[in-house]
């Protein structure tokens, strides 16, 4: 019977084994990928930590469990008793992550074991399909999304705000009157992946690809002005910045979505996106 011997702090000599826990579900892994193909695995350059749950008695490099640490908390593989690992590291210091996301069996064990120190949450969203589309989009493009220009930022930045507070629901803005999450947008405008499409000066359609891995690209804060929603902007602006994933980037477009919002389910299924897992976050 192999025991476990808690969670550890992984270095850079473990990145094969971390490359083969993230390959195995490119989808899932995507958030944490994109990190570590960058930085590698030292805290400092990665912005965060990645934790393992290793069996004492085990000579296998294989990890049971695997955790990043930082602006978030993903825990992305683990039975009961790596999450419970997970959680003894994470409660040696103070909670300084905003959410837990990931894996919805991973999340939920995770927050199953924090919930008595960290709870109680803002939100639990329990049920997050997620989704992904390697072939073309099934539904015509919108031909007038496009790339967010650098000097657009004072123009984009009021839909990412008014998206920001209907998704997660707070205003990016409190703390640092809004610096930090500036600086993300503008930093997404000048990597090329902030999309809108503008009528009249003003923003009516807006998405990015928020993680990028070699391999997969996660679509987030996909917004329809008010005024202009029903009206299919949303669908075809998604299916624009799929097909710039799939087509200019050589990645797989994904994303995840709350179960309760049936019009986005069905405007993705209908792109041609079709769910390969199930996220869970919890929002602080």
């Amino acid at each position: 019977m192999l025991r476990l011997a808690g969670a550890r702090l992984l270095g850079d000599r473990d990145y094969p084994a971390v490359r083969a826990v993230l390959a195995a579900d490119p989808v899932a892994s995507c958030m944490v990928s994109a990190r570590v193909e960058v930085a590698g695995l030292d805290p400092w350059r990665l912005g965060g930590e990645l934790w393992a749950a290793d069996y004492r008695g085990s000579r296998s490099p294989r990890l049971p469990g695997l955790c990043f640490s930082g602006p978030n908390l993903i825990p992305l593989r683990g039975n009961a008793s790596a999450l419970r690992s997970f959680a003894d590291r994470a409660l040696r210091k103070q909670r300084v992550c905003s959410s837990l996301v990931g894996p919805s069996e991973q999340v939920l064990g995770l927050w199953d074991e924090l919930a008595a120190e960290w709870g109680p949450a803002r939100e639990v969203r329990a049920d997050q399909p997620l989704m992904a589309l390697q072939g073309q989009p099934a539904v015509p493009v919108d031909p007038l999304v496009r790339p967010v220009r650098p000097d657009e930022l004072e123009r984009y930045l009021p839909a990412a705000i008014a998206m920001f507070i209907e998704e997660v629901g707070v205003d990016p803005r409190a703390g640092d009157g809004g610096a930090s999450y500036r600086a993300r947008v503008a930093e997404l405008i000048a990597g090329g992946r902030a999309f809108a499409r503008f009528e009249g000066g003003e923003v009516v359609f807006k998405a990015e690809i928020g993680a990028m891995s070699r391999d997969v690209g996660q679509i987030q804060g996909v917004w329809v002005h008010p005024d202009r929603r029903s009206h299919g902007l949303g669908t075809a602006g998604t299916a624009s910045v799929a097909s710039r994933l799939i087509n200019a980037m050589g990645r797989t477009a994904s994303l995840y979505v709350n179960s309760f919002n049936s019009p986005a389910l069905a405007a993705y299924r209908r792109i041609g996106f079709r769910q390969v897992g199930r996220y869970a976050t919890v929002l602080f």
